[in-house]
């Protein structure tokens, strides 16, 4: 049987660094895009005349921030006007104990064009009234879905759901789109230019669930995932500010220390094919600009060494890039990354750097 959670406003929100995120825009820069040079150095801002000016101060940088959003949505397609939402419309369709864990496998509506299933999960301490914070779990390339980040199936080191759920927070796995029960077709004509808009907005009205629920903080969400949910996690907390904690895990590396045609197929942006020409030099963003717009928020890298997908000398350089956003906010401690020793893998030492990060900043006491 199928019901409807009651949906509620979201509180005021608790910080005053969120409010100001809040306010900060979310759509297209208005008029052309400038063309920058390159994409290394997020700290350079391109004058109306064609120089470049080292960026000093935040109004500087937030100039900056709007022309990586703008880039963003060149190669992405348009983030979807908020204006024009359909209601998330959530349905339970069934619930089952896991241990003290509730666990609900729901649905809510993001767009048009389908439904997004998801696993929610609730710990045993939110039979009380006090509200916890939450994690939203992305999956990495599987075509199982969100089973794997559920805990259902596939590898438990994976299981992002259900673990942070035993310590005490409520989470999110839902399904990308293409994966799992979604059908989505990547048909252009549903709105979207790329598969990965369509699952940054799909994420986007997931944190709307998640901060309509009566036992969440919506002050004190955060977001992890694992290779394409590494990835997908840095991509959406670019647009979507309630998201206060990033975790990504063998997700990144710089383009030019990457296989670009790999990033253009539907699932992902086909311009990069169709106008880029799957070359790093064309490309309008890169790694370094987008970790600059998280700053001040906390963002942990985890990246392998021995990870064939994504270099890691390339998370390196992408970090030290961005480590000048973040101290213009006096931030840099939030800022941070692992490099173990490892392949593409999240084992349970990659595991223990996110709880840690987690629980620090998203202030979690998993012994309560």
């Amino acid at each position: 049987m199928m019901t409807s959670l009651r949906p509620r406003r979201i509180a005021c929100l608790a910080s005053a660094w969120m409010v100001l995120a809040a306010a900060q825009p979310l759509a297209a820069f208005p008029g052309p895009i400038p063309a920058y040079p390159h994409h290394h150095d997020p700290m350079q801002l391109l004058l109306p005349d064609g120089s470049l000016q080292p960026i000093r101060s935040l109004s500087q940088w937030k100039q900056r921030r709007d022309h990586i959003l703008g880039s963003l949505q060149q190669v992405m397609g348009r983030l979807p006007d908020r204006s024009q939402q359909v209601s998330s419309d959530v349905r339970i369709h069934e619930t089952s104990m896991i241990g003290p864990l509730r666990r609900s496998r729901i649905s809510f509506r993001s767009d048009m064009s389908g439904r997004v299933t998801a696993y929610l999960f609730f710990p045993a301490a939110s039979l009380t009234t006090a509200r916890h914070p939450a994690v939203l779990c992305l999956q990495q390339t599987n075509r199982e879905g969100n089973l794997e980040a559920a805990g259902i199936s596939g590898n438990l080191e994976l299981a992002h759901a259900l673990h942070l759920a035993g310590r005490g927070y409520v989470t999110m796995a839902a399904d990308y789109p293409g994966f799992g029960k979604s059908t989505y077709d990547f048909n252009p004509g549903h709105g979207y230019a790329s598969g990965t808009m369509k699952a940054i907005w799909d994420n986007i009205r997931a944190v709307d669930v998640l901060s309509n629920l009566k036992r969440v903080d919506p002050a004190r969400i955060g977001v992890i995932g694992h290779s394409l949910g590494g990835h997908n996690a840095m991509f959406t907390a670019a647009f979507e500010p309630r998201l206060r904690v990033i975790v990504s895990s063998c997700g990144f590396t710089r383009f030019h220390k990457d296989d670009v045609p790999s990033w253009s197929g539907p699932r992902y942006m086909p311009r990069i094919r169709t106008r880029f020409g799957s070359s790093a030099d064309r490309m309008p963003f890169d790694f370094p600009e987008i970790i600059g717009m998280l700053a001040p928020r906390p963002f942990l890298a985890i990246a392998a060494k021995r990870d064939r997908d994504f270099d890691y000398t390339g998370v390196l350089d992408s970090i030290d890039a961005a480590r000048p956003v973040y101290g213009l906010y006096a931030a840099s401690s939030s800022l941070q990354a692992a490099y173990p020793d490892l392949k593409h893998s999240f084992p349970s030492s990659s595991r223990s750097l996110a709880d840690r990060f987690l629980d620090r900043h998203l202030q979690n006491d998993p012994s309560q």
